[in-house]
């Protein structure tokens, strides 16, 4: 009798990646992605084409499949299951100031925090929709349905599409617990706080699926189970226990681990979301992480392997250069509409070598700050399991051990959040209460630093540098007007 085979798909921001695995041993028998395209709205189709086009020869051969998808975006459907617009996705910061104003009519984060486990930031669907209700009211009458990018997917494999409503859409409590109207904590969601957001509107939810429960088949009869969010995808894959710490350097940055009990931060630091497993998941996510690497290779006129070359020439601390990452703005620190800023420039300094060192520790020092608000909510670190495009390589894994003052393990560089998606759809299929046990896939292990005081020196410059524009540490809660320009409002 030949094995279960089982598949799992990432609809990430950048593409689509599909792995199909062996259901009992986790072995990867095949791999393919597409692309997506760039920008932060996007024809929902544009998802359903890329899945189609990586799966294609693939998805036919598998017994059951699952979706990991891109957080928090907001795909609006029509009666008829038609979009009423391209999806907005998590890192459209133009609800930033509906996440405000949706603070305040609450009552405040900490209110938020008791009520859902998070307090809303530009990239909350409900901060989305207030967006939408606002500025396109037209498109928000039209709304009759609202899902999640893995939700739509998972739609889309069991036959719905536009001119198709049915079958009943479905989700998943990692995904839910990144809208901003469904408690972590209750298992429910919050009407109210949909209706609060979308001025009113309560449009039809997906149903929420436990962890191992199945969405239903495709056509062809292929197992569809529930699927979830890319970071609870990753944990899955990753298979964490208690002590570790996921720090992922992707298109964005998130720094997670697994926990037994909800978080309810009123900071807006700490997300309090939901797991794959049942359990819970504290997540702090920056917008600048790999691309901080990128443009600064762009700058310099050299590619990333060349980069890290310059990087490696340069002492620990770059002799005081500092990069503040804000490049895209940023989320945490809540800064969306923040600029990247160089500082401690000086003849010395004003080296590529030395500033290909600055963009390294300054993506680094920006990823140790979110670590510290899981810290402060009382996260054991034991290790850091960095993963992402950028913990490829051998002087990120070096810098980030230096910086973050602990272990860290760098897991071999494969599709996690996929292969978390094909180890719930195995699963799914198994019908056991626990996921299938596949074995972890080390590539290094870095020791803690034996000189930690490197690296303190290195994150104090950081803060000092943060502290110098925007007037308190990364680690409170900021506003969204550097510190110099406040000034000058000051005295106008």
């Amino acid at each position: 009798m030949c094995a279960a085979k089982v598949a799992g798909v990432d609809s990430s921001t950048q593409s689509c990646k599909v792995v199909v695995c062996d259901a009992d041993t986790g072995e990867i028998l095949h791999q393919a992605h597409a692309p997506h395209p760039d920008g932060t709205e996007v024809a929902p189709e544009a998802w359903w084409d890329a899945l189609r086009a990586a799966g294609d020869g693939l998805l036919d051969q598998v017994d059951a499949i699952a979706v990991a998808g891109q957080q928090h975006g907001l795909v609006a459907l029509d009666a008829e299951g038609r979009p009423v617009r391209d999806a907005l996705l998590w890192n459209d910061i133009r609800s930033a100031a509906a996440a405000d104003e949706l603070i305040l009519e609450l009552g405040g984060a900490q209110a938020w925090a008791d009520a859902v486990g998070s307090v809303p930031v530009a990239a909350f669907t409900v901060a989305k929709l207030r967006w939408l209700a606002d500025h396109e009211p037209e498109f928000a009458d039209r709304t009759a349905r609202i899902m999640l990018p893995h939700d739509y997917l998972t739609w889309r494999l069991r036959g719905g599409g536009p001119g198709t409503p049915e079958p009943e859409p479905t989700t998943d409590r990692g995904d839910a617990s990144g809208t901003g109207y469904w408690s972590p904590a209750d298992c429910e969601y919050r009407k109210d706080l949909l209706a609060l957001g979308f001025r009113g509107r309560t449009p039809e939810l997906p149903r929420v699926l436990e962890p191992a429960e199945a969405a239903g088949r495709t056509p062809a009869g292929v197992l569809v189970a529930a699927g979830t969010g890319d970071n609870a995808g990753a944990a899955l894959g990753l298979g964490i226990g208690d002590g570790d710490v996921v720090v992922s350097l992707g298109t964005s940055g998130t720094v997670f681990a697994r926990s037994a009990v909800p978080s309810a931060d009123a900071t807006a630091a700490v997300a309090g979301f939901a797991d794959a497993t049942g359990a819970f998941l504290p997540l702090v996510c920056t917008l600048n992480a790999a691309r901080v690497l990128e443009y600064a290779a762009d700058l310099l006129g050299v590619d990333l392997v060349t980069l890290e070359s310059l990087a490696a020439q340069a002492p620990p601390g770059a002799d005081g250069l500092v990069l503040l990452p804000y490049l895209s703005g940023e989320r945490t620190p809540n800064l969306p509409h923040a600029t990247g800023s160089l500082h401690g420039l000086r003849p010395e300094t004003m080296r590529p070598s030395h500033i290909a060192r600055a963009a390294f520790e300054g993506m680094l020092c920006n990823m140790a700050e979110a670590l510290d608000h899981l810290r402060s909510r009382g996260t054991g670190v034991r290790r850091i399991l960095l993963i992402g495009g950028a913990a490829r390589s051998a002087l990120v894994a070096e810098i980030a051990a230096q910086i973050f003052g602990v272990p860290v393990t760098v897991p071999q560089p494969i599709e996690y959040v996929a292969l978390g998606a094909a180890r719930q759809a195995a699963w799914a299929l198994s019908d056991a209460a626990e996921p299938p046990t596949w074995p972890a896939r080390t590539a290094a292990e870095i020791p803690a630093p034996a000189a930690p005081a490197i690296g303190r020196r290195i994150r104090a410059e950081y803060q000092r540098a943060h502290g110098d524009l925007y007037g308190s540490s990364s680690m409170g809660v900021a506003t969204h007007v550097p510190r110099r320009r406040r000034r000058r409002r000051g005295h106008d």
